[in-house]
C-alpha cells in the first residue's frame, strides 16, 4: 500500500521570541532558523519515517528546489511534485519561551497544482491506498472525488481550519482528523459533534491532553492519554501526529496501536525545534522512555 499526500511545501521561518507579539507589539527575536515545513511535508515526511511508501503531490516555485531534495532525502518519493512560476509557499513562526507558537503563511506555489497533475499522480494509485490532504492547498474537493473514485481511503487534516473547506470535503471522507478548537468550529457550523458527522473514523486531538477517537459507525469512542514531557515548540506535532496514524493504518495496525504510536511520536516532537527536519524516525519512537 502507499500514502498519497496532496499537501503543501514551505519554507519555515522560525524566530525564537520572549512572547507571542500582540497587536501592534515589535518584537526583537533571540534566534532565527529556517526549515522544510508546510503541513504537506511535514505530514509526508512524519508518514515516511514511520515505514510508509508516501508519494507527496505538491509545488513549488523555481526556487524551491531545495524542498523537494530534502523530502527526497528523508524518503518520500517527490515524483509528483512540480515546480511553478510563482514563488514557494513559506511561513512566519514565532516560538516563545514556553514553546507556543504564532504563524504567517503565505500559500504562493501550494495554490498551483492542477487539475492534470493530481489527475496524473493518482493513476498511479492503487484500490485501498491513502489520500490525504489539508487545507493549505487547493484542488482538495477535486482529489477527494478523485480519490473516492479509485477506491482508495479518503483522509483530511481539517487545517488550517476553515468550515466551508471541511464541509465541501466530507461526504468523500473516510477519516478526519481535527483538533478540539476545530471540532467546536465545525459543530458550530454544520450543527454536528464528532460523534455525529457522516465520516467513518474521526480524531480530535487534545493537545497536551492526548486524542479521542470516534468509531461512527459503532458509536465506540477511546480516549487515549498524552505523554507529559517538556515542550519547547509545539510547531508540527499535530501534522507529525497525522503522519505517524496514517502510517500505523497503512502498514496495518488496529487503531489504537496506531494512535498511542503516533501520541509518541508528538511527544518526541515537541520536545526539538523545528519542523519536517526534526521530526522522530520510527526507531526514536520505540526507543522512547517516557
Amino acid at each position: 500500500m502507499a500514502i498519497w499526500n496532496l499537501g503543501s511545501i514551505n519554507a519555515d521561518m522560525v524566530y525564537a521570541v520572549p512572547h507571542l507579539p500582540g497587536p501592534g507589539e515589535t518584537l526583537a527575536a533571540s534566534k532565527l532558523e529556517q526549515f522544510l515545513g508546510g503541513k504537506g511535508a511535514n505530514m509526508s515526511v512524519a508518514a515516511a519515517r514511520a515505514g510508509s511508501h508516501v508519494c507527496h503531490i505538491g509545488a513549488v516555485g523555481p526556487e524551491g528546489r531545495w524542498a523537494v531534495e530534502r523530502l527526497t532525502e528523508y524518503g518520500v518519493d517527490t515524483r509528483h511534485i512540480s515546480e511553478a512560476e510563482v514563488p514557494t509557499g513559506h511561513a512566519i513562526i514565532a516560538v516563545d519561551a514556553g514553546g507556543e507558537n504564532q504563524i504567517v503563511l503565505f500559500p504562493g506555489a501550494n495554490h498551483s497544482i492542477g487539475a492534470d497533475q493530481l489527475g496524473q499522480a493518482l493513476s498511479s494509485a492503487q484500490a485501498g491506498d491513502l489520500l490525504v490532504m489539508q487545507n493549505e492547498t487547493n484542488a482538495q474537493v477535486e482529489a477527494a472525488k478523485m480519490g473516492r473514485d479509485l477506491g482508495l481511503k479518503v483522509c483530511y487534516a481539517a487545517a488550517p481550519f476553515e468550515a466551508e473547506a471541511v464541509q465541501a470535503v466530507l461526504p468523500h471522507l473516510d477519516f478526519l482528523i481535527l483538533n478540539e478548537v476545530e471540532a467546536e468550529q465545525l459543530q458550530q457550523a454544520s450543527g454536528l459533534s464528532p460523534d455525529q458527522l457522516p465520516v467513518p473514523q474521526v480524531i480530535v486531538t487534545l493537545g497536551s491532553r492526548g486524542a479521542r477517537y470516534f468509531d461512527t459507525a459503532s458509536g465506540e469512542t477511546q480516549e487515549f492519554p498524552a505523554f507529559k514531557v517538556e515542550a519547547v515548540d509545539t510547531t508540527g506535532a499535530g501534522d507529525t501526529f497525522t503522519g505517524y496514524v496514517l502510517a500505523g493504518i497503512d502498514r496495518g495496525m488496529p487503531i489504537a496501536q496506531a494512535i498511542s504510536q503516533a501520541i509518541r511520536a508528538a511527544a518526541i516532537m515537541v520536545t526539538r525545534h523545528g519542523t519536517a527536519d526534526v521530526i522522530p524516525d520510527l526507531k526514536d519512537v520505540q526507543d522512547a522512555r517516557f
